[in-house]
């Protein structure tokens, strides 16, 4: 499930999904109109027959848009003319199953007070990718903070991803962390990050090349890391050098176009700090500025600061139509949830990076990730792979867990 966005943040929301909001939408209306029956068991029924209706005809929209899509008309799509911001569907989508599936689980079709909700159709859409992308599956690549492990926090030892990750290394599936998290080429700290992980690896004795399956890629695609096993069996984490593998094409900026950025983005930001009375840190690496509150903010104060940032450096490289990844020279401005970064490229290069290393094509390549919204540092990625929206470290197990009963 993929789509791109060119929002005007002063006209439109950006904390919404087009497509979620119209699926939301389409079932609403059964939903409204059958609230009040007559018999609960009947009702329970009717409504799931009705909502698995309405995901058939989207999956059959979604098939069609795909079709103009190879044809290189996507915008003569129905689905195109229903949701303008529409991106491009690496893979079918099995909706009308991934609903039954899920409300099997969570009993959809049995409210009758609460319509199917964003994150009812968030989750169907997470099943439905998983369920397509199963069978072909060669990269998946996570967001760190709230998708493996709490905000700020450590991989911690004998989680209940731990198995599933090692899992995936064991089935021949490239597995690699992609994180906002920038500590130049310091291993140790990327390593401490994740060092319930690395234990878990230990203890699970994966073999040389099963390790080497698994990477960490840090500062959005700036720093990249292969797993080994190192002195005494202890699995560590490796710098990879930008000559051993190809990034030219994706990063081709200089350092000096770098720093002139990062001072655009610092000015913004300090700005922000001023015009709002915020008590907060900025704080400046070779490839990213950030504002680090000493007190917390709101939401709205952080989102602020990130699409402040956003529109200064859209403008300062001309394009303030653009989007961040279509600029000279890529870059991330995102609400990180307790503070806020500007980076140096996205995820979508990050992943384009592991996409041409590993050889592995978009339809074969999932990104699993909480930060999809218009502040989010995941939405980039949506251009380049399939994606899963999950909210937690919880939900990634519980996708990986569906995923593994697909193999």
């Amino acid at each position: 499930m993929t789509s791109q966005y060119r929002v005007n943040y002063h006209l439109r929301a950006h904390k919404r999904d087009s497509l979620i909001e119209f699926i939301k939408g389409m079932l609403l209306t059964p939903f409204v109109l059958h609230s009040q029956p007559t018999n609960a068991q009947t009702h329970v029924t009717e409504n799931a027959q009705r909502f698995s209706e309405i995901f058939s005809s989207i999956e059959h929209l979604i098939q069609e848009h795909r079709s103009f899509t190879r044809q290189g008309i996507p915008t003569y799509s129905r689905l195109a003319k229903l949701v303008p911001s529409i991106g491009t569907f690496f893979t079918p989508l099995p909706l009308q199953l991934a609903f039954e599936r899920v409300n099997a689980q969570d009993k959809i079709s049995a409210r009758k007070h609460v319509p199917p909700s964003f994150n009812d159709v968030r989750r169907i859409l997470n099943m439905a990718q998983a369920m397509a992308i199963a069978p072909q599956l060669k990269l998946v690549t996570f967001d760190g903070d709230m998708t493996l492990y709490a905000d700020g926090q450590n991989f911690e030892e004998d989680h209940g991803l731990t198995a599933l990750l090692i899992s995936l290394l064991r089935r021949g599936i490239n597995v690699a962390i992609v994180t906002a998290a920038g500590y130049g080429d310091d291993a140790k700290r990327y390593e401490h990050r994740l060092s319930g992980l690395l234990a878990g690896f230990g203890k699970a004795r994966l073999e040389a090349e099963e390790a080497a399956r698994f990477f960490v890629l840090g500062g959005e695609c700036n720093f990249l890391f292969r797993t080994v096993i190192q002195q005494g069996n202890r699995y560590g984490l490796e710098y990879v050098s930008d000559a051993e593998y190809s990034a030219s094409g994706l990063r081709s900026w200089t350092d000096s176009q770098v720093q002139q950025l990062l001072d655009v983005a610092e000015t913004e930001l300090r700005d922000c700090v001023e015009r709002m009375a915020i008590s907060a840190e900025i704080l400046r690496k070779p490839r990213a500025v950030g504002l680090v509150p000493q007190a917390q903010l709101t939401r709205e104060q952080l989102d602020e600061c990130a699409l402040s940032s956003q529109l200064a450096l859209l403008k300062y490289q001309g394009s303030p139509k653009s989007q961040p990844c279509d600029v000279p020279i890529p870059f991330c401005a995102f609400n990180g949830g307790n503070d806020c970064w500007v980076d140096i490229g996205n995820k979508l290069i990050g992943v384009r990076i592991l996409q041409d290393m590993l050889e592995s094509p978009p339809e074969a390549t999932l990104h699993v990730g909480d930060q999809f919204l218009s502040t989010g540092n995941d939405l980039s990625t949506r251009t380049a792979c399939c994606t899963c929206w999950i909210i937690n470290p919880e939900e990634t197990e519980r996708i990986l867990t569906e995923l593994e009963k697909m193999f």
